[in-house]
C-alpha cells in the first residue's frame, strides 16, 4: 500500500522524527507505518547547531539515502524551502525522490528560514510559493510521491490567512497540507473545519513548542491525518547523553549508568549483526562451492 492510498484509510499516521538509519531502523521495528526525516534534527545532530536553514540539500539527500538503505518504511521528508526558488525546488524533488524519499515537504518561509516554532519568521509571497509547489508537482516523477506544502503564516499573517495560503497550495497542486504552529486547540479545529475536505492534514507536534501537544488520536477526531513528532527523538537522545556523559565524568565509569544503556551485544542485536554475519558466511560458502572443482564434479 502507498502512502498516499493509507491516507484514504481511516486513522490517522502517527510518523515519528528520525534523523540517520539507526533512528529510522528502530522507528520501524518499533511498528510506525510511517516516518519524518526532520530537517531541524539533522541541523541538530550532524551540526550541533539550531535549525535555521544550515543544512544543505545535499545533507539532507545523503540521509535519505543512508535510512533508505536500511528501512522500506515510507519516509516523509522535510526539504526546508526546497533551498532556493522554484528551479532548485525541482531540482530538490527530482534528487529527494531518487533517492527514496516517499513525500517531500515544502514551506513557505523566506531565506534563511527557520524552525516553525521559533519566533521572528516570515514568509514569500503566496503566488512565489504557488509557483513553488508547481515547480514540485511537475518535476516528481511518479505521482505516488506527495508534495507536502507547509505554510508559516499564522505567526505573520494569522490563521486566516494562514488557510487562505494554504487552499492556494492545493489549487497548484500540493497533495498534503500543512498549517506550521496553530497556538490553540481552537486553530487546530479551525484548520480542520476549512482544509479538511481539501487535501489530509498533517499536524506537528513539538515538545515546548507554540501548538500544546495532543495525542494522535486527539488529532484524528479533529481531522488530521498525519501527526508528526519531528524533533522528539533528538530531545530524548540530547537529555540521556547529557545525563550519561555527566555521570562518566563523575564516576570514571559507565557502571552506575548501565540500566539506561544497551550492552554490547543488545546493541548488536538491535542494528542486526548476527543475521548480517550469517549472510556473510552464506556467500563465503557459495564462493567456496564456485572455487571448489571437485563440488563442480559432484554436481
Amino acid at each position: 500500500m502507498t502512502l498516499r492510498d493509507r491516507l484514504r484509510e481511516d486513522g490517522p499516521i502517527v510518523a515519528p522524527g528520525v534523523y540517520d538509519a539507526l533512528t529510522a531502523s528502530i522507528a520501524t521495528e518499533a511498528g510506525f507505518e510511517a516516518l519524518y526525516l526532520s530537517g531541524a534534527s539533522i541541523a541538530y545532530t550532524r551540526l550541533g547547531r539550531p535549525d535555521i536553514g544550515l543544512v544543505s540539500m545535499a545533507e539532507v539527500a545523503d540521509v535519505i539515502a543512508m535510512v533508505r538503505d536500511r528501512v522500506p518504511t515510507p519516509l516523509i521528508v522535510d526539504a526546508d524551502t526546497g533551498y532556493g526558488n522554484a528551479l532548485n525546488v525541482e531540482r530538490t524533488v527530482r534528487l529527494f525522490e531518487r533517492m527514496g524519499a516517499t513525500a517531500i515537504q515544502i514551506e513557505d518561509q523566506t531565506l534563511p528560514k527557520r524552525c516553525g516554532h521559533l519566533k521572528d519568521k516570515s514568509v514569500i509571497p503566496t503566488g512565489e510559493m504557488v509557483g513553488k509547489i508547481k515547480a514540485a508537482v511537475d518535476a516528481r516523477a511518479s505521482e505516488a510521491t506527495l508534495i507536502v506544502a507547509r505554510t508559516d503564516a499564522i505567526a505573520s499573517e494569522g490563521a486566516k490567512k494562514a488557510i487562505d495560503r494554504a487552499l492556494s497550495y492545493a489549487e497548484a497542486g500540493a497533495d498534503v497540507l500543512f498549517v506550521e504552529a496553530p497556538t490553540s486547540k481552537r486553530q487546530l479545529a479551525e484548520v480542520t473545519a476549512a482544509l479538511g475536505g481539501v487535501r489530509p492534514l498533517l499536524a506537528n507536534m513539538v515538545e515546548g513548542g507554540a501548538t500544546p501537544i495532543h495525542s494522535a488520536a486527539d488529532l484524528g477526531e479533529l481531522g488530521f491525518k498525519i501527526v508528526i513528532f519531528p524533533g522528539g527523538i533528538a530531545r530524548a537522545l540530547a537529555r540521556t547523553a547529557s545525563e550519561y556523559y555527566a555521570s562518566l565524568f563523575t564516576h570514571g565509569s559507565t557502571t552506575p549508568f548501565r540500566d539506561r544503556m544497551y550492552d554490547f551485544s543488545a546493541l548488536n542485536e538491535v542494528i542486526g549483526t548476527p543475521e548480517m554475519l550469517a549472510r556473510g558466511k552464506a556467500y563465503e560458502a557459495a564462493e567456496k562451492d564456485a572455487d571448489d572443482p571437485k563440488a563442480e564434479d559432484a554436481a
